[in-house]
């Protein structure tokens, strides 16, 4: 039987010096292969020009870098595009990149599939093929940097991790992934430019905000009110508001930041008046933005959006509570890239 070769992605910074010594090379060739592996985004190891080629030898016959495969493009009418993408596993995950002006913000997925079951999204159908390593969820950033300045005529202003799966089920390889996106050794980036979105995870939250990542967090809430939010969402039964409330404020205590609440009208569901009135008493405890969301409709869903009367009674009366509230403009529908449609039409799943 033949061995797999490990990637050597997988590998930290001491791993791969250790491998250099061993291989009777200088500490430092780890941090020049680092910065070929991590900023230039190689694909093969000769490709590593300032790197003996006896030691180029020793990598390809110990490693092996498992790049992303692109299967299919769509673009909407809006151009906003939706990538399907292959890995070497011949596992699927959908990314989208959301053009606005001068801004570009890539959506990308942090699992192959989904194991929550939430009732209103297409990915929930998939059920859950597998995690991503940190770095397959790194190389979306890089690629979709490089497919926006050849789209749009400039790099991502921002990251949201709300694509396919939940992030805090894949807690250790986001974690890491964070930190390589946002130190010079990788990309660099802002962690203000990043956020993360949860269906509500208590306990990896409050592990969130003890990693101290700088990034931002939003709560796929969709319902103030408990029994509600376990029709749609199972995970609320192990995480009920009462301790979904508790996580939050934990974490708006240790990194001093605004909670993004999401929610998703329903028509007939959780867009009452009664619905409303939940939502502003569990945003009491910690400083947060509404994001309402339109929805946007999956194949084979029991739901429909809400009227545009019930919408705009549901908003005023948030909004005469002094709240935030932002009506979020759904993009990509025509070609299912919109929230909660990804694993939709593509035709290969």
């Amino acid at each position: 039987m033949t061995e797999i070769q490990q990637d050597i992605r997988e590998l930290d910074k001491e791993q791969l010096q250790q491998f250099c010594l061993q291989h009777a090379q200088q500490a430092y060739r780890a941090k020049q292969i680092s910065q070929w592996l991590w900023k230039k985004n190689v694909s093969r190891f000769d490709e590593m020009k300032n790197i003996p080629k006896e030691l180029q030898k020793d990598l390809s016959n110990s490693f092996i870098i498992n790049k992303l495969k692109i299967l299919e493009v769509q673009t909407s009418k809006d151009k906003c595009q939706k990538y399907l993408l292959q890995l070497f596993d011949g596992n699927l995950l959908e990314m989208v990149l959301i053009p606005a002006q001068k801004r570009v913000t890539v959506c990308i997925s942090s699992q192959s599939g989904c194991a929550l079951g939430c009732s209103f999204c297409a990915t929930a159908k998939m059920g859950l093929r597998r995690n991503l390593s940190h770095y397959e969820i790194y190389e979306q950033v890089f690629l979709a940097t490089e497919l926006a300045v050849e789209h749009y005529g400039h790099g991502i202003s921002n990251i949201v991790l709300m694509g396919m799966g939940e992030p805090l089920c894949n807690f250790n390889s986001i974690v890491r992934a964070i930190r390589l996106l946002t130190k010079d050794e990788g990309l660099n980036l802002s962690p203000e430019r990043i956020t993360l979105s949860t269906a509500g995870l208590c306990e990896n939250i409050k592990r969130l905000a003890d990693s101290n990542l700088g990034i931002k967090l939003a709560i796929s809430l969709h319902s103030a009110i408990q029994s509600k939010r376990e029709k749609i969402m199972p995970i609320a039964v192990a995480n009920p508001l009462s301790e979904l409330s508790a996580a939050l404020s934990y974490f708006h205590s240790k990194t001093k930041q605004r909670i993004i609440v999401e929610y998703l009208l329903l028509s007939h569901f959780n867009d009452s008046l009664e619905d409303a009135k939940a939502l502003a008493i569990f945003c009491k405890s910690f400083p947060v933005k509404v994001n309402i969301i339109h929805y946007n409709h999956a194949e084979n869903s029991p739901f429909s959006p809400s009227q545009l009367q019930d919408t705009q009674i549901f908003i005023d009366f948030l909004t005469s509570k002094n709240m935030l509230v932002m009506e979020r403009n759904s993009r990509g529908q025509d070609i299912d890239a919109a929230c909660g449609q990804l694993a939709g039409k593509t035709g290969i799943y």
